[in-house]
């Protein structure tokens, strides 16, 4: 990635919905690590899922945050896929 490239941040509908039912300092903890995905070279305990050659899991304590990195044309775009607890993510 190009350091001085704008990342775009898109949740899933789950994502979304996963996050605003957390308790609000829960969130923003989670939305801070989500925007160390955005800075070069990403910051966070980060592991490539296995079976799948795109996505990647982010560790927060106990939450998962489950992302990949697309580009439309040449726009770069970090789409959060999932979010849940350690149980709840890999299902």
């Amino acid at each position: 990635m190009i350091a001085n490239q704008q990342i775009k941040v898109k949740y899933t509908k789950q994502a979304l919905k996963t996050l605003k039912s957390y308790s609000s300092d829960i969130r923003e903890q989670l939305r801070a690590k989500i925007k160390g995905l955005i800075e070069v070279p990403p910051k966070g305990d980060i592991k490539p899922l296995q079976g799948s050659k795109s996505e990647k899991r982010l560790r927060v304590g106990k939450y998962r945050i489950i992302f990949e990195y697309l580009e439309e044309g040449n726009i770069k775009i970090l789409m959060v896929n999932k979010i849940d607890t350690r149980g709840g993510v890999y299902k």
